[in-house]
């Protein structure tokens, strides 16, 4: 089943919408409590009609089909502007992103705050409306929502205990997000699936430091988490056409 709501943030003085999928035996199991997954770009997430370009990641249909028991939680993008930008990028964009696009960026910086919503306001509220394994929290997200995954375990590494990646925009805030990992400690981290695509940009130049960025948080993340998987996917491209057909491989990783 697919509900959903509005919730306020706080920071932004908003609100913002939330899309819960509870599994095909959520009903019947009325004392059975569930992990959990959040999800940006929540529209994006369960189905085609809602999705931004008419394609999602599918996901509704792909857990309805498997089976597996997990609530997913999706939070919708903040659609004006540059809000997107600005709340899933920790920091302002870095060097490593003016020499990749040749061009320099003050937005960004509104990510501490948004994963503090998700700590603070949204984590509890939803482990209050649902029946949650509270401890079992996985968080996961798509290109830029990569990024601010990536964060949230480093800032929250006992809750967010299970992370997932896929073709991670890391390049905007590169140099701060290789110190934040390499300075804290991961130990709490069960698994990291990262993935990307040999073709995320038009420019092959691009594509390139695309995936070098990748690959160089991958080279930190291996020595400190034991259970971490880089996929490397030839020829695939940055669209969500693309991204769903890596959603069995990504749940399989973590949950599975």
């Amino acid at each position: 089943m697919l509900e959903k709501f509005t919730i306020p943030i706080s920071a932004f003085n908003h609100e913002r919408t939330i899309r819960v999928y509870t599994p095909t035996n959520y009903g019947s199991e009325q004392t059975k409590r569930y992990p959990v997954l959040y999800m940006h770009d929540g529209q994006n997430v369960f189905e085609d009609h809602d999705a931004i370009q008419g394609v999602s990641l599918d996901l509704k249909d792909y857990l309805n089909t498997s089976g597996l028991e997990l609530i997913v939680v999706g939070i919708d993008t903040n659609m004006l502007g540059d809000e997107r930008k600005n709340e899933y990028c920790p920091w302002v964009d870095g060097e490593y992103s003016k020499n990749l696009i040749e061009s320099a960026s003050t937005t960004g910086g509104k990510g501490a705050a948004y994963v503090e919503f998700i700590v603070h306001e949204l984590k509890p509220y939803i482990d209050s409306k649902y029946r949650t394994l509270e401890d079992s929290t996985s968080i996961a997200g798509v290109s830029l929502g990569g990024l601010i995954s990536t964060y949230a375990a480093c800032r929250y590494p006992h809750i967010f205990t299970k992370v997932a990646t896929l073709s991670s925009a890391f390049w905007r805030n590169q140099e701060e997000i290789e110190k934040l990992l390499n300075h804290t400690d991961l130990s709490l981290l069960e698994k990291f699936y990262m993935d990307g695509g040999t073709k995320e940009n038009e420019d092959e130049r691009i594509s390139k430091g695309f995936l070098e960025s990748n690959h160089a948080i991958y080279d930190i993340l291996v020595k400190k988490i034991e259970n971490t998987k880089f996929e490397i996917v030839e020829d695939a491209e940055h669209n969500y056409s693309s991204f769903r057909k890596r959603v069995p491989g990504m749940i399989t990783y973590l949950f599975l």
